[in-house]
């Protein structure tokens, strides 16, 4: 096998010097890359001749990807991958790999972390001890109701990694939990306990909290707009730490708005960083942080050793632990083209 070529487009590491040091272990031709918002041209030139890609939030659609000439593997650095095109990939006989178990408990911690913070309003209680102390008097006129969480029901769509870690972290918080998963099998079902499955719109008529955990793709683009606020109890809250386009902002904002639910905690964007016009901020009963549900100092490692074993299975001319577009193996008859 001939020297592989692998190049990083985009990374959110402080730096990249352990993996400049496993590659170059490994005799590795490789370099890294910020062109998350490069024009397409500059993305190109850089990962054209590469063998494998990795490749944080740079769009990786198939107007690139046509142009890679000699790219076996698409390694995408996390969870979700709706930034590069699957069918294109399989189209040109490209792997597609993502890293599906890494940092789902910090996101299953973020979203419990959003409904705590709805509930307890934890954000506008700050605003309002700054306003009572400058004062001298306590004013909880604008905290609005607080109801006993026991007493109430979560609504968990997507039952998947992360979703599922929710339902047990909720475990002693709820009343009730309803599950909203079609894909979710009679097995799953037992293995978390539950009596039964519920549609979306049970989930959205009869829930106070609802927590998004589904992947973005045609089919959850914006499943959640203004209809499904309709359905939902003026009292209930949605948390989202998914994918921001699950949600049609423009949608939520007027629920918010004009009162059709209480309020929401979000952590993802259809834009990111959002534009700093954006409705939402000035909305005191939207409790907004910064995409940081990803974010641990032991998920940050997990996912570098997890993207260094699939460019190892690469070299081993093996498949990566997880294949998006398992389609391809038809193209690539079981194995990789010659590596």
């Amino acid at each position: 096998m001939s020297q592989a070529k692998i190049v990083i487009t985009d990374y959110i590491e402080d730096n990249l010097d352990w993996e400049v040091e496993q590659m170059k272990e490994r005799d590795i031709d490789f370099s890294y890359h910020q062109l998350k918002l490069a024009p397409e041209d500059e993305l190109v030139d850089a990962i054209k001749d590469c063998d494998v890609v990795i490749v944080n939030m740079a769009p990786m659609p198939e107007s690139v990807i046509s142009q890679l000439d000699n790219c076996k593997l698409i390694i995408r650095h996390g969870i979700g991958y709706d930034n590069v095109d699957t069918e294109a990939c399989t189209k040109y006989g490209i792997r597609l790999a993502n890293i599906p178990d890494y940092c789902a408990q910090e996101v299953a911690e973020q979203a419990v972390s959003l409904i705590l913070a709805c509930a307890r309003r934890l954000f506008t209680s700050r605003r309002i001890l700054e306003e009572s102390s400058a004062d001298g008097i306590w004013d909880f006129s604008e905290l609005g109701d607080i109801h006993r969480m026991s007493d109430q029901t979560l609504g968990i769509v997507g039952a998947g990694r992360i979703g599922s870690r929710v339902y047990r972290m909720t475990e002693n918080l709820f009343k009730r939990r309803l599950v909203c998963d079609p894909y979710m099998g009679d097995r799953r079902l037992a293995a978390m306990g539950l009596d039964d499955r519920y549609s979306l719109e049970d989930v959205l008529r009869e829930s106070d909290y609802v927590t998004i955990h589904t992947p973005l793709n045609d089919e959850t683009r914006y499943m959640i707009g203004e209809e499904q606020f309709k359905m939902m109890k003026p009292s209930a809250f949605i948390v989202n730490s998914a994918r921001g386009a699950i949600i049609d902002t423009a949608a939520l904002t007027r629920a918010v708005k004009e009162g059709w639910i209480a309020g929401a905690g979000i952590d993802v964007y259809e834009e990111e960083p959002p534009p700093a016009d954006l409705e939402l901020f000035d909305l005191p009963t939207a409790t907004l942080s910064a995409h940081l549900g990803w974010n641990s100092v032991e998920a940050g490692w997990d996912i570098r050793h997890k993207i260094m074993q699939d460019v190892d299975n690469y070299l081993a001319g093996n498949p990566p632990r997880y294949t998006v577009n398992e389609e391809v193996e038809e193209k690539l008859d079981g194995a990789y083209r010659d590596v």
